[in-house]
């Protein structure tokens, strides 16, 4: 081989050995690259399991008598005296508002006169049988308005005993909705009687369908009441309501107090905490409660780690607890979460997962 030759060969090993370099000094620089703009992320795992609920659920609500009473007159009329005042208490069976008796104690007495007239012509008309000059057809007409006298007269009496209204209960007078000298009607409230004893006191709570579920009469509870703030009282769920109402689609219950206080009043504020009998069986999964982006109200969404992209879904809020979050519904195979840097990820991102 000649010199020149010797020379060409040394030439073109070396373009072919800094070709090389090149090609590796550009593929270590594209790996930099892509490092550099993928987003670091912290991840934590999925938790599926199954679980018996048994939190305690908490409502709100006011403290109501269950003897509550409108009371009014059977009959109308006149009223000629109301014995109480709003707010003051009574004893069961005191006088507390009486009728002008002028017109009924009239229907009395009419009465009184057409069962004496009847009876009269019962016996008229049985002389003349005896002595065949009615007949039998009169004698049983006779006998028939001298019965139908006798009723109309214990109606009219019967309304008499109720043209007073009595105390139903012990109690507090709550509202007095009509005074002396006013023309009342059959039926229509004159006093509000507030039964005030001790197993007397209930609290009217609402809850939504997914405590409502829960819920069963007999399960005990522990109230709070503003008006006592350093004091607790026990209750028992007495009614769950099977309808939602139509405005808040809330559910009502009642609670019985079965220790109240003697002075408890009605439209107090209450908040009872109660522990279900038993548990609800149900699937749940877990996520760590900073996975959380951007909740509203129950609703949220988490970013999953998909083989190194980042992937948006939403989830649904069930409860919050200390650490982490219980979700209903689907995760669509999601296995791990960001927990960690989810602040600078959008979806479809390309992550690192640190460890």
């Amino acid at each position: 081989m000649n010199h020149h030759s010797i020379l060409a060969s040394m030439a073109l090993g070396a373009a072919l050995i800094v070709t090389a370099c090149s090609h590796d000094t550009g593929k270590a620089a594209a790996g930099h690259q892509a490092a550099a703009q993928s987003i670091p992320v912290h991840t934590a795992p999925v938790v599926h399991q199954t679980t018996t609920d048994v939190d305690p659920i908490t409502a709100s609500g006011l403290v109501a008598s269950e003897l509550e009473a409108r009371l009014s007159f059977k009959t109308g009329g006149i009223i000629r005296t109301i014995d109480v005042r709003e707010g003051e208490r009574v004893r069961k069976g005191q006088l507390l508002a009486t009728l002008d008796l002028t017109e009924i104690d009239a229907q009395v007495g009419q009465a009184q006169e057409a069962l004496a007239k009847t009876e009269r012509d019962m016996h008229r008309v049985r002389n003349l049988y005896r002595d065949s000059v009615a007949t039998l057809e009169q004698i049983q007409n006779a006998t028939t308005a001298y019965e139908l006298a006798q009723r109309t007269l214990e109606i009219a009496r019967y309304n008499r005993s109720f043209s007073e209204i009595r105390a139903t209960n012990d109690g507090v007078i709550l509202k007095k909705l009509s005074n002396e000298g006013e023309l009342t009607a059959p039926g229509t409230p004159v006093l509000v009687l507030n039964g005030t004893g001790p197993q007397n006191w209930k609290i009217i709570v609402s809850v939504p369908d997914k405590d409502w579920v829960r819920l069963r009469a007999g399960d005990r509870a522990t109230v709070t009441l503003d008006a006592f703030p350093d004091r607790t009282f026990g209750a028992t769920i007495t009614t769950v309501g099977q309808g939602a109402d139509p405005r808040s689609g809330l559910y009502q219950a009642e609670l019985r107090l079965t220790d109240a206080p003697r002075e408890l009043a009605a439209g107090l504020f209450a908040r009872a905490t109660i522990t279900p009998a038993t548990g609800q069986a149900s699937a749940m999964a877990l996520v760590p409660i900073d996975a959380i982006i951007e909740g509203n109200g129950s609703q949220a969404f988490v970013f999953a780690a998909d083989n190194g992209k980042a992937r948006r879904v939403s989830i649904r809020i069930d409860r919050i607890r200390t650490n982490d979050v219980s979700i209903t519904g689907p995760l669509d195979g999601v296995t791990s979460v960001i927990t960690g840097g989810s602040a600078y990820v959008t979806d479809g991102a390309t992550i690192r997962v640190v460890r």
